[in-house]
């Protein structure tokens, strides 16, 4: 099971940035899918995930900015994150959940510069 992720990078205040997660090794469509996020010094916390049925939900410090979107034609889940505040500064990490088995990618850096 590989999950890949991309798009992290550095960016300003207020803008935006779209990360990607690419899914293999997995039946993607019967799969939860989620984001999950680590700052330095604090523990990893959930983000965004979205169901096998396409229901969303998201942590309070990002409803409003953040969509978590899911194309199964294409093993791949993105999180659309925008107006970005240096607090969503950390690796994010794609996280793939299905019964009692759980998948996790190595992460993708984002920054935000204030």
């Amino acid at each position: 099971v590989q999950l890949v992720e991309s798009g992290g990078g550095l960016v300003q205040f207020g803008g935006p940035l779209r990360l990607s997660c690419a899914a293999s090794g997995i039946i993607f469509s019967i799969h939860n899918m989620g984001w999950y996020r680590q700052a330095p010094g604090k523990q990893r916390e959930p983000v965004a995930r979205i169901t096998t049925t396409g229901s969303t939900n998201y942590a309070d410090s990002v409803k409003g900015r953040f969509t978590i979107s899911r194309d199964n034609a294409k093993n791949t889940v993105y999180l659309q994150m925008n107006s970005l505040k240096p607090e969503d500064t950390a690796v994010y990490y794609c996280n793939a959940d299905r019964l009692a088995m759980a998948y996790w990618g190595t992460g993708t850096l984002v920054t935000v510069s204030s």
